[in-house]
């Protein structure tokens, strides 16, 4: 299904991944202790800026800072929107 929305200029539209809910040794981390992820998927991109093409394209998994972007909520899933200098890295 894809999405009516276009970010403008360098903005990219990221959707988190789940946060983990359990720990390596197997144990149950409960939903107020849960860290914010800091690793998504691309899934929309801008044109870029004149002089400075975006490096990152759809599909991209990434990385970013844990407090990055603006919180959105599109057809019933939560995104973020973000400039791409705030995101750390390609994974």
């Amino acid at each position: 299904m894809a999405l009516n929305i276009k970010p403008l200029a360098d903005r990219v539209l990221v959707e988190p991944m789940a946060a983990e809910t359990t720990t390596a040794s197997g144990i149950i981390i409960p939903d107020n202790a849960k860290e914010k992820p800091q690793k998504g998927t691309v899934v929309a991109i801008g044109n870029g800026k004149k002089d400075e093409p975006l490096t990152v394209k759809v599909g991209d998994t990434v990385l970013y800072g844990k407090y990055g972007g603006t919180e959105l909520k599109l057809e019933g899933k939560d995104y973020l929107m973000m400039r791409e200098s705030d995101i750390l890295a390609i994974v």
